[in-house]
Order: C-alpha cells, then structure tokens, then sequence
C-alpha cells in the first residue's frame, strides 16, 4: 500500500470548508496529509480544523478567497512559512446561483449577465487562479500534483444549469491543457487531474433535489435516482478513495483526464 501513501503531504484545498471540500480534507488528513484548508468562513474553517486535530491530524486554515490572486498569493506565503513546501493542490471551491439557473419563473432570456458572470468566474478563474500561484511553486520544484473538481453536468449538460455546467466544462478543458502545458514545459512529474462528481446533497443543491419540508426527493430528485445504476445520491466519503488515487503515486502515470465519481450515472442512457 505504500503507493497510496500520503504521509507529511502537504495538501491545500480550495472551497474546503464546504460538504465535499470539508469530507475530502478529513480523509487525506487519516491519511496522513498535512492539510490546509482555504476558505471565506472562519467559522467553519475553524470548526473542521478543530475536527481534524482532535482527531490526532494536522490541518491549519487560512482565510482566503480563490478571486483574488493576492489572497491567494498571501495564503501560498503563509503555508511555506509554516510547513516549508506545497505538494497537493485540490480546486474543491465553486457553486451556482438561483439566477444563474432557467426555471418555470426565469427563463433563458432573462438570466442576469451578474449572475451567469459569477458563477464562471467562481468555478473556472476560482480553479485558473490558485494554480497560477500554486502551480507556480511546482513548475519551480518540477514537481507537484493538481486535483480538479469538476461535475457531472460538465460531461453532458443538466437542464437549467445554464451556467454552471458551461464553467465545468471549461474545467475539463483546463484540466487536459495544463495537464499536456506543464509536461511539456515545466516537468513530467507535475500531473493534472480532475474528478467529476455525481449527485451529491450539498448546502447548494439539497433542496432542489429533496423537499426542504418532509425530505422526501422532488421530480428532480427521483430522475435523478432513477438514472443512477447505484439507486442513490453519493455520500461525501464516496469522493476519498478516487482522491486518494488520483493525488497519490498510485496514478503516477494518470494525467489529464477527468474521473466521474457517480454510481454509473453517466454511463446510463435511461433504457
């Protein structure tokens, strides 16, 4: 097993205190990581930072937001200051907006420009941004890992959406092109990688796909299901083992592609 071995990685996460971002830094931390949590909330920094340590692991949190390259630059300064190196960049921050999204009261035509805007520029420059500052470090190491989050709606657009599977899909495509740019120019030891998760219930859409009063799943919900070969919405801790993978020497010769994480959902035609 000592190809999936992650002890005294340093692992940075991006969105890590969101659902996914949060489960993903408490198994890399059981697996030995050194990980650090970036985030907007200190709150809930600070709780999950304070989850990990008192289970014996080692995490710090640093208030960042992923827009802003000087935060994100400050974050990289204060993370060698305390740990030396960087190893790991996982790009977990993203999320949509209800105006960013056509519904029977919002049609396509009268999607607000701010809306849509925020949602690509949160999902793809919030996952260009950090690895232009991280990355930085690993083509100067000649050495490095990268972790993309993507989605299913990246693969084959979701109803409504609009925005947000358009920004995925932009992942994707980043995913492969630093994959075969940093090879190519910098080192064949950085690799880019990106997971494209299934239906997940997380704070953003929890409640388009159950109802928010007797729990039970919406028309949204039970399509959903029933598209799903597996017959239900993925747990958090479903994520870890691909991540486990994908960030260890265990995919060494894995780069540029994009891992669904979705109980068969895509790779089901509906008949």
């Amino acid at each position: 097993m000592q190809i999936f071995n992650l002890q005294d990685k340093v692992v940075v996460i991006t969105g890590g205190t969101g659902v996914l971002g949060s489960e993903l830094a408490r198994g890399l931390a059981e697996a030995g990581a050194r990980v650090v949590i970036l985030g907007r909330d200190p709150a809930k920094r600070d709780q999950i930072v304070g989850e990990i340590t008192h289970k014996g692991g080692r995490a710090m949190g640093i208030l960042c937001d992923v827009l802003e390259k000087d935060s994100l630059i400050s974050a990289r300064e204060q993370i060698i200051a305390q740990y030396g190196t960087i190893d790991i960049l996982i790009n977990g921050a993203g999320g949509n907006r209800k105006n960013a999204t056509t519904s029977d009261t919002l049609s396509f035509f009268d999607l607000p420009q701010e809306d849509l805007e925020w949602v690509m520029d949160l999902n793809f420059m919030g996952t260009l941004l950090p690895i232009q500052v991280f990355g930085e470090l690993f083509a100067q190491r000649q050495e490095g890992v990268i972790l993309n989050v993507s989605s299913m709606s990246s693969l084959q657009p979701l109803t409504n959406v609009i925005g947000y599977s358009a920004a995925k899909a932009a992942v994707n495509n980043l995913t492969q092109w630093l994959a075969v740019h940093f090879n190519k120019h910098y080192s064949p030891n950085i690799r880019v990688n990106a997971i494209a998760p299934g239906f997940f219930l997380t704070e953003q859409n929890r409640f388009l796909l159950t109802d928010e009063q007797s729990g039970e799943l919406t028309l949204r919900g039970h399509t959903i299901i029933e598209h799903t070969p597996m017959g239900r919405f993925g747990e958090p801790s479903d994520l870890v083992g691909a991540v486990l993978w994908l960030v260890s020497d265990a995919s060494k010769f894995v780069t540029g592609i994009v891992v669904p994480v979705d109980g068969g959902f895509s790779a089901f035609s509906g008949v």
